[in-house]
């Protein structure tokens, strides 16, 4: 069974950071929510409490097979200021492995040189700092798959976890579950 972890800082945008996880849940993926603060609970973008399964130092990133980075510019800050977090990005990059990252979070591959030559998406306000970091921005895509997944903003969610499900588990299981998900079957 697949693995993934999902990265909460304080600032995270709440939608950016549930919906990815309850999508995978749906699709039977193994998914721990980690908080990169001192503590599992986290105060959401839009002071929303979300409670973590793990901390940070309590996980073996090599238990993953996918890193998942919700947005918000506060949480997207702390998320690049987590040593521990970029220093295993790059190496999931390195080994072929899995990154994924919805709104501002890109950035914080291309702060990394992960996005070079690779087309990628972000908010929209972010677009330049991504082309700064060599990535060919995709901006009428709402998410783009090219070796990492990104996407674009809350209002891409459902889409950008369903990106993770297909990555994961297939497009058969991804347009199963959206079709569910649309007649509320599941």
């Amino acid at each position: 069974m697949a693995k993934v972890a999902v990265f909460i800082a304080d600032g995270s945008e709440e939608v950016e950071a549930i919906t990815p996880v309850d999508l995978l849940r749906r699709a039977k993926v193994d998914v721990d929510v980690v908080s990169i603060m001192p503590s599992l609970e986290i105060t959401a973008s839009r002071d929303i409490k979300i409670k973590a399964d793990k901390l940070l130092d309590e996980i073996t990133f090599d238990e993953y097979d996918l890193l998942v980075l919700p947005g918000g510019v506060r949480g997207t800050n702390n998320l690049n200021a987590c040593e521990e977090l970029k220093k295993n990005l790059v190496k999931f990059n390195d080994q072929g492995k899995g990154i994924a990252a919805i709104c501002a979070a890109p950035t914080v591959f291309a702060n990394l040189g992960l996005l070079k030559g690779k087309t990628s998406t972000c908010n929209p306000g972010f677009w330049e700092e991504l082309r700064k970091g060599d990535a060919n921005v995709i901006e009428d895509s709402k998410v783009v798959v090219n070796g990492n997944i990104t996407s674009q903003a809350m209002g891409t969610s459902v889409d950008f976890g369903l990106a993770l499900v297909g990555y994961l588990c297939g497009e058969d299981a991804k347009e199963e579950l959206r079709k569910n998900i649309r007649f509320g079957a599941i």
